[in-house]
């Protein structure tokens, strides 16, 4: 018997302090299994980064480029990225946690293999981002833009998308039952036929959708 509070579990929000009480935490370069906690990093730029099981704990980024870096199996708890550009950044096998990204740039990043819970992304451009393979549990993507993401093989427990652009993304091998995609816009998808039942799509996507099935709407 299912627990009936499995259907109103909602997303946690991350846990952290007013920013006004994070001190400032200045960076030049991060390093393997290095740790922060409860500090506020912001306005830099950090570039050719190569480190992994960096931890950030209560943390917010705000105004921060990461580029050309490899950052494997970052920990991430209770953070916030806001106005951030993670673009082509490596954090495959990331662990992310009661985190938010707010108007983030993350063209090209690479999530492969990572574990999700509590998360939420905002009014972010993520097109062509990759979530092979990955555990995501409560995630809520909103007003963004997914065109030519992959998710292939990836575990959805409880994902939403709200008001999303999301154009061919590769959705193959994904279990899509309870997936709600009815406000979000394509005009096609990469997706496997056995995993379409219990999707939840509008009107207007049907035709996209029975092209999949072989079918012809007249």
């Amino acid at each position: 018997m299912k627990n009936k509070s499995d259907k109103t579990e909602k997303i946690e929000f991350p846990k952290i302090p007013d920013p006004a009480l994070l001190p400032p935490q200045h960076i030049d370069a991060l390093q393997t299994k290095e740790e922060y906690s409860r500090c506020q990093i912001s306005d830099i730029q950090l570039e050719y980064q190569e480190a992994e099981k960096v931890s950030f704990d209560k943390v917010l980024f705000k105004n921060v480029t990461i580029s050309e870096s490899t950052l494997r199996a970052i920990e991430l708890t209770d953070v916030v990225f806001e106005n951030c550009d993670l673009s082509n950044v490596d954090f495959s096998e990331a662990f992310v946690h009661r985190t938010e990204f707010r108007q983030c740039k993350m063209i090209g990043t690479d999530f492969t293999r990572a574990r999700f819970q509590n998360v939420s992304v905002i009014d972010s451009l993520c097109d062509f981002s990759s979530f092979r393979f990955g555990k995501l549990k409560l995630i809520g993507f909103s007003q963004c833009s997914l065109n030519s993401a992959d998710y292939y093989q990836a575990d959805f427990q409880k994902v939403s998308f709200e008001d999303c652009t999301i154009d061919q993304a590769v959705m193959a091998g994904v279990k899509l039952k309870d997936t709600d995609l009815s406000s979000c816009e394509f005009s096609g998808l990469q997706v496997d036929i056995e995993d379409l039942p219990g999707c939840i799509i509008s009107a207007d996507q049907a035709a996209s959708f029975a092209g999949l099935l072989g079918l012809v709407i007249k």
